[in-house]
């Protein structure tokens, strides 16, 4: 669905970061991240609301990648600038620009109203071409606080981490009005909303059923939306769920690629596994029906010797009646050994086919091996995230 394209640029505190989003009308998320892209050592990722933020128009964000794990009390200055790529006409193409100072509590800004759904659908324009949406980002670091690779000591003290819990809490409270939050839907720069402690709740809750067994493809979207949540999350998730979240986001396509390769493999083993065995129910049946052809010629057989001794005592008495019974015999065991050689065919397709089949089930079974061991480092890091909710 993503496709990373950063260009090199001589200036290290500049970056550009082009998104490709296929499929992008069968978008079931509300909001839809992606990938993570580095200018000048710092983390970036773009969010986009495919059905506006609460507007008739598409709503575009840059949204600092790791704000969950950096320093207490860190910030960056950058100018930035979003565009929607028209792919027909570059001249046509919508871009907005701006300057903000991210912050715990600010970790992401953009433009809630970036352009009108009715014109981002709009089939003369090449805003879907082939229902692929193309989303560029230019980002400049003004300044860093703390320093990349810089590592502040965290306030350890309660009332210090309380402190600067609270200022995130209530830092929309003393957010200039001029500007605003996206739960206002206003037009301009706007930062993208923090999940409420009622949503965080209930993204935990969903969380934990989907980490209540082995995933299933069914839980990908869920759990995908579950994870982005928490991931923006201020209140209610601790530093330890953070990590772990974060951790599994970070390799969310691998992990969840792993567990659908081994259920695929799998099941083509058990299938292979089964028409082998099913094979073999036939190799005996075949077997089973030679053996009683071949008792039943050798039973007309030895009733052909004894009859024929007993005829040829009175040959000359029964010889018509020896020919008429000499014709019958020979024609049951004419017929007889054309089904032994119908079945002779059958057998040696079916020992053949059985062959065919135990090599396809000992590489099916190698397969379901190599799975099993692409899908251990899955299992530990979905075991780690469900310790912590489950």
């Amino acid at each position: 669905m993503k496709k990373k394209e950063m260009d090199a640029h001589n200036d290290v505190n500049r970056g550009e970061f082009t998104w490709k989003i296929s499929n992008f009308t069968k978008q079931n998320a509300r909001k839809v991240y992606s990938e993570v892209f580095i200018v000048s050592g710092c983390k970036w990722r773009i969010l986009v609301f495919p059905e506006g933020n609460g507007t008739d128009y598409l709503s575009l964000y840059l949204d600092v990648a790791d704000s969950a794990t950096l320093p207490y009390g860190w910030t960056r200055k950058a100018e930035l600038s979003l565009s929607v790529i028209d792919q027909f006409d570059d001249l046509l193409s919508i871009r907005k620009e701006t300057q903000h100072d991210f912050t715990a509590s600010k970790s992401d800004w953009g433009f809630t109203s970036f352009m009108s759904l009715s014109g981002l659908h709009d089939r003369a324009m090449g805003y879907l071409a082939n229902d692929t949406l193309v989303i560029k980002a230019k980002v400049c670091l003004l300044a860093v606080n703390p320093p990349v690779n810089i590592q502040p000591t965290r306030p350890t003290d309660f009332d210090s981490y309380f402190t600067g819990l609270k200022e995130i809490i209530n830092a929309d409270e003393t957010d200039g009005a001029s500007i605003g939050s996206s739960s206002h839907h206003q037009d301009g720069a706007l930062t993208a909303e923090v999940p409420s402690l009622e949503e965080v709740e209930k993204a935990k809750q969903s969380l934990k059923e989907c980490l209540s067994d082995h995933f299933k493809l069914n839980v990908k979207e869920r759990l995908s939306e579950a994870l982005s949540t928490l991931s923006l999350a201020r209140t209610g998730v601790s530093l330890e769920q953070q990590t772990a979240i974060e951790t599994f986001r970070a390799n969310f396509n691998d992990f969840t690629s792993d567990f659908l390769t081994f259920e695929q493999e799998n099941a083509e083993f058990e299938l292979q596994k089964l028409q082998k065995d099913q094979l073999f129910c036939r190799f005996n049946l075949i077997t089973t029906l030679m053996i009683s052809i071949f008792s039943a010629l050798t039973k007309c057989h030895e009733t052909h010797i004894l009859l024929y001794k007993q005829l040829v005592d009175d040959l000359t008495k029964e010889d018509e009646e020896l020919k008429r019974k000499m014709e019958e015999v020979k024609s049951k065991m004419d017929k007889l050994l054309s089904d032994w050689k119908i079945l002779w065919v059958e057998f040696e397709e079916a020992k053949s086919g059985y062959k065919d089949k135990q090599n396809k089930v000992a590489e099916a079974e190698e397969k379901k091996r190599i799975a099993e061991e692409g899908m251990s480092r899955s299992t530990t890091a979905w075991s780690n995230l469900k310790a912590q909710f489950c």
